[in-house]
């Protein structure tokens, strides 16, 4: 619950202003910090073929770098037999299109994974008009060797591994979950060098940016579900409205349809362990 706000004098704004300004400037050389210690991260060699599915064909792993020797990937959450995508990853997604051409200048590709088949994301992508270059990895190990998609096995058992922690067996509510991985090519190979899950995505997420600066925020705070607001862009209309008490649901042809509801929340999990 939001206190109402203090009506003060323009003076008085500015003291308040510049005391938070320190704060800010703490995180900021904080952050600058932490993305040095990131850089300085040991690397691990690459030792799998994996080949995907993409508009350009199939193509190895080390073919998705285009020629660049930076390859980030960001791990979308669309299973085999689901029906549409993650609301969240998609609202991710409507965040890169804009930044490729800068990513590229500075020697970094940028591409999306999937657990299903082409044909099946590609509609959705065209729906959502973007341009992003987006890969199946169907068929391989690709997803589930960095711990972002699970069998119905692998929760059964409680073999599964997120976010840098292992999970119990148990009704999880989706066999995928969102992450960013990154590479880098030489010639002696390929290797990986940092993935990141859960909150730390946040840091992708420019409409939260935004809204951090508002007086509401996110304004998340009585939703069962963190991003229960959240839909494709082209499902704000009209009929919009937010259920404050829906948990998390899974997209229509998961394998955990049928879980119990609310069990874990995969895009927003700060009231779980997965929490970064």
């Amino acid at each position: 619950m939001k206190t109402s706000p203090r009506i003060v004098s323009r003076a008085e704004w500015l003291a308040a202003r510049q005391q938070h300004l320190r704060r800010e400037k703490e995180l900021t050389r904080m952050r600058d910090a932490i993305a040095a210690e990131r850089r300085q991260l040991p690397w691990v060699k690459v030792d799998t073929n994996y080949v995907f599915d993409g508009p350009d064909g199939k193509q190895t792993l080390a073919e998705l770098f285009a020629g660049r020797s930076q390859l980030i990937v960001y791990h979308f959450m669309f299973g085999e037999g689901w029906e549409d995508a993650c609301p969240s990853c998609a609202f991710v997604m409507d965040h890169i299109d804009g930044a490729l051409p800068h990513l590229n200048a500075r020697d970094v590709t940028f591409v999306a994974s999937s657990n299903a088949p082409r044909s099946t994301f590609d509609r959705f992508r065209q729906r959502m008009g973007w341009k992003f270059k987006w890969v199946s990895a169907h068929g391989n190990r690709f997803n589930a060797d960095f711990h972002v998609a699970f069998t119905k096995h692998d929760m059964e058992a409680g073999d599964v591994y997120y976010n840098y922690q292992s999970f119990p067996a148990g009704p999880l509510p989706v066999e995928e979950f969102p992450g960013v991985s990154v590479f880098v090519r030489r010639d002696d190979g390929i290797f990986h060098t940092y993935s990141t899950y859960a909150r730390g995505l946040d840091i992708l997420i420019g409409a939260y940016n935004w809204l951090d600066l508002t007086f509401k925020g996110r304004d998340e705070e009585g939703l069962a579900h963190h991003m229960a607001w959240v839909r494709p862009h082209d499902r704000y209309d009209n009929d919009y409205h937010v259920d404050a008490n829906a948990p998390y649901g899974p997209p229509k042809g998961s394998i955990c349809a049928q879980c119990a509801p609310g069990a874990l929340n995969p895009a927003a999990p700060r009231e779980h362990a997965m929490s970064a």
